[in-house]
């Protein structure tokens, strides 16, 4: 895929993450599906790691399919993504998100 291609799909992931509700969470897959791209989970990564300095881009957000905070690792301090959901009421416990189905926003609810 070329560069320009790339950053394209990256706007487009920054522009479903920023829909993401305070409170609520999606997953890389979910926003992957959305935008038509199912089995480019990996690039959302890379998106979302690509996202720290876009103060507008809620990356804390976007775990992974099972609720884990895979993400975790490129955010500044130790604990931040964790810190940043509870901030907003998202529990978490050993890195997972706690009722995770009860958090997940699935992307889809952008075009009801």
């Amino acid at each position: 895929m070329k560069n320009s291609e790339n950053t394209n799909f990256f706007e487009r992931v920054y522009e479903v993450v920023k829909q993401i509700p305070h409170g609520r969470v999606t997953s890389y897959g979910a926003i992957a599906k959305f935008l038509g791209a199912a089995r480019s989970a990996r690039m959302v990564g890379w998106a979302m790691n690509a996202s720290h300095s876009m103060e507008d881009v809620p990356a804390h957000r976007v775990v992974n399919r099972r609720g884990l905070l895979t993400g975790k690792f490129h955010f500044d301090g130790t604990n931040l993504m964790q810190q940043l959901l509870e901030n907003e009421g998202v529990k978490v416990a050993d890195n997972q998100i706690i009722d995770f189905e009860k958090v997940f926003w699935n992307p889809e609810e952008l075009n009801n």
